[in-house]
């Protein structure tokens, strides 16, 4: 296995990963019919529009050439986020390399970026019932930040969100930004974020 930064020419293996992922991972989350109509070529568009910007910053996991997961990330883009506060915004692997160490090697690759880079907090939101999600964070070092479930609709159904946060290797959680400061923005099947799924 193999993690290396994403160039142009990964922007449809990332988006195979991430709607397959999405249909396993949310089956019993959302309506059938929906993921049912997750389109490969809207992501792929989505994903080679931020690999151009380079934002977020993309690393992909590969097996024989073939991309079979990927995470990416950059600054918070909650509002009020201080200086040093940095984000998940999306881990996707194929449901068949789930559970084998993939995920906790994309983690600790974008981990070592993250605090090269200078960052000394990471959050992401995850969905409240994506419980496989939610163990992985765990696992990794990540704690949910009390009063900050948010609500947000997606699909036809009200789906509950929570910010986790993990502490870099030598730093605090106090400067953390606080959780009603996070923006109000539109859900969408184009949204990366959402979970991990591993």
């Amino acid at each position: 296995m193999q993690i290396e930064p994403a160039t142009l020419e990964d922007a449809r293996g990332i988006a195979e990963v991430h709607v397959a992922s999405w249909q396993r991972a949310y089956q019993n989350i959302l309506p059938e019919q929906y993921l049912a109509d997750l389109s490969i070529e809207r992501r792929e568009k989505m994903w080679r529009e931020a690999l151009e910007k380079q934002l977020p910053q993309l690393l992909v996991a590969r097996s024989e050439n073939r991309t079979v997961g990927f995470v990416a990330f950059g600054a918070s883009r909650d509002d009020g986020a201080k200086p040093g506060s940095a984000e998940i915004w999306a881990v996707y692997l194929l449901p068949e390399v789930w559970s084998q160490g993939v995920g906790r090697m994309l983690w600790q690759a974008a981990l070592e970026r993250m605090v090269a880079e200078g960052f000394n907090t990471v959050s992401l939101w995850v969905i409240s019932t994506n419980e496989r999600a939610i163990r992985f964070y765990l696992d990794a070092g990540f704690v949910p930040e009390p009063g900050s479930l948010k609500e947000f609709e997606l699909g036809g159904v009200l789906l509950k969100e929570i910010r986790y946060v993990f502490s870099c290797p030598g730093q605090g959680l106090s400067e953390r930004p606080h959780s009603d400061q996070r923006p109000v923005q539109p859900q969408s099947e184009d949204d990366p974020r959402h979970g991990a799924d591993h």
